[in-house]
């Protein structure tokens, strides 16, 4: 692969056009993957060889965020957001999951309403199947954080 450090700057023989390509040694390739997609183990493993990683995790408690809900002037959000939060801490430490499997604050990011009704469907078509799919064989867990959530938008 052209795009590995060693290979930089190395011209290789395009197979159709008889053209010269090369990567330059200054170009930085910046992309983007969700590591909660199991689907994605056998890639992950390939990408990991030839790329940095930088995690990122939901930013909550960033300053942007704080602002931006702040000017929503919501309590039922705030009382949404602090939910997910915590739910978050059982994500993290459930063995199954942990933190790459946190939900993250874009739900609740560019809302042109914030209403009781955009409130109910961020939990009942986005968190709670989320909720279901990480905890497929745990009922008991997802009727407990369904009922939290909402009951926190109640």
């Amino acid at each position: 692969m052209l795009i590995e450090a060693d290979k930089r700057g190395n011209e290789l023989l395009l197979l159709y056009s008889e053209e010269k390509f090369s990567v330059p040694k200054n170009i930085h390739i910046i992309g983007t993957m969700n590591t909660a997609d199991r689907s994605l183990a056998m890639l992950d493993y390939a990408l990991r060889r030839r790329f940095a990683f930088y995690g990122l995790k939901p930013a909550f408690q960033s300053e942007g965020f704080r602002t931006y809900k702040k000017g929503l002037n919501n309590q039922k959000l705030d009382k949404l957001v602090s939910c997910v939060e915590k739910l978050n801490e059982i994500i993290a430490k459930d063995d199954s999951l942990g933190d790459g499997f946190c939900i993250g604050h874009s739900y609740f990011c560019n809302l042109e309403v914030v209403d009781d009704q955009a409130l109910s469907g961020i939990v009942e078509y986005e968190l709670i199947p989320l909720l279901r799919e990480y905890w497929f064989d745990e009922p008991d867990k997802i009727r407990e954080w369904s009922d939290e959530l909402r009951s926190s938008i109640r």
